[in-house]
């Protein structure tokens, strides 16, 4: 733990890479990253909980910043960090990456955001954060939840270590670790946050995520890159795939 936010890590020295989990998931999504982290990272990592989700606190308000801000806290200052950010977590690499936070980011790779929004999605959002904790009778029963909530189905057994960061056991019941609010956080701004990146950027999805499309992404940035034959969770798929997005920015800050 450091501070209030559950952390993940290993490797040493420079540059820092920041392994950052999409919504309703935790710092355990990239335990398949382990074995590529070793022979190829050449400094250190580290994978946190967001704040709100499995081992971290939640906070009093979510945003964007108000999350950024959580992560910024790990870094050290003056350290090279690259940021891999999975979805919600991309969004808060770029974030991290604008003149609002001190630190030396080298680059930004955003994974599977999603960039578009209708009002009908935004306002599910919200209801969703409205919604009290839901309590399950069976483990099972929360993890499916769990699965179903990360995008996780099908890619993880529920028994998954990944699966059981995220729940929580009270008073003989179970439940999500996440907390709802979470889901309000609201669409980013893509325009904007790529405007005030002080890093070079790049834009990835899974040839099949149906979260975000081609066309939405080469809109933002024409290098967007398309990983053939991967879903949303290409990171969980097939990490040494994704891990050659980082492969240029290894040695630190670009140009």
């Amino acid at each position: 733990m450091v501070g209030e936010v559950r952390v993940r890590g290993g490797g040493d020295g420079e540059p820092l890479l920041l392994l950052v989990h999409g919504l309703g998931a935790t710092a355990e999504v990239w335990d398949r990253w382990r074995p590529v982290l070793t022979r190829h990272w050449p400094g250190r990592w580290l994978a946190p909980d967001l704040p709100g989700h499995g081992g971290s606190a939640p906070l009093a308000r979510y945003s964007f910043d108000s999350l950024a801000e959580a992560l910024a806290r790990l870094v050290e200052p003056g350290v090279p960090v690259v940021v891999l950010g999975h979805s919600l977590g991309g969004v808060l690499g770029l974030t991290l990456a604008g003149t609002d936070f001190n630190l030396s980011v080298a680059a930004v790779v955003g994974l599977g955001i999603k960039v578009s929004w209708t009002g009908e999605e935004l306002a599910k959002a919200r209801a969703l954060a409205d919604r009290p904790v839901t309590f399950f009778d069976s483990r099972q029963e929360a993890a499916l939840r769990q699965l179903r909530v990360s995008g996780l189905v099908g890619l993880l057994d529920p028994d998954d270590e990944a699966v059981s960061a995220g729940l929580r056991q009270e008073d003989g019941r179970w439940r999500l670790a996440l907390d709802p609010a979470v889901f309000g956080v609201g669409a980013p701004d893509m325009p904007t946050l790529l405007a005030a990146a002080r890093a070079p950027v790049v834009l990835a999805r899974g040839g099949a995520d149906p979260m975000v499309s081609a066309e939405q992404l080469r809109t933002l940035s024409p290098s967007a890159v398309t990983l053939p034959g991967l879903g949303h969770n290409a990171h969980v798929e097939d990490p040494g795939a994704v891990f050659e997005l980082l492969r240029p920015y290894r040695a630190g800050r670009s140009g």
